[in-house]
């Protein structure tokens, strides 16, 4: 899934979840179930996420929603450190933002 975010250095969590076209609900759950999610938070509470986050976020949907992994299954996954699954990710990931170029491109034309 190809998120368009601009860079920054955190990210609040109505922007991550309108970004992954998710609720914000889904995005707090996944929080407490993946240990390798952990936004930080200011005084009031609000979580602020890393593009370190979003990656892992990213990996998440992946495998849970693309991929249709039961959630002990991604976590499986991801405590394994499977690096196959994280590079076909960054490839399928590198190729959405080709193909987003060429659709500008053919647009543009």
């Amino acid at each position: 899934m190809f998120i368009d975010l601009p860079e920054k250095r955190y990210y609040k969590i109505g922007e991550v979840a309108q970004a992954f076209n998710v609720n914000t609900s889904l995005i707090r759950f996944w929080e407490n179930e993946f240990v390798v999610l952990k936004p930080k938070k200011n005084k009031k509470g609000n979580r602020l996420f890393t593009p370190e986050d979003l990656k892992n976020l990213q990996l998440i949907y992946f495998l849970v929603k693309e991929k249709g992994f039961t959630l002990e299954g991604a976590k499986n996954k991801l405590k394994e450190g499977s690096d196959k699954i994280v590079s076909n990710h960054k490839i399928i990931l590198r190729l959405e933002e080709i193909k987003n170029e060429l659709i500008q491109i053919k647009n543009q034309l």
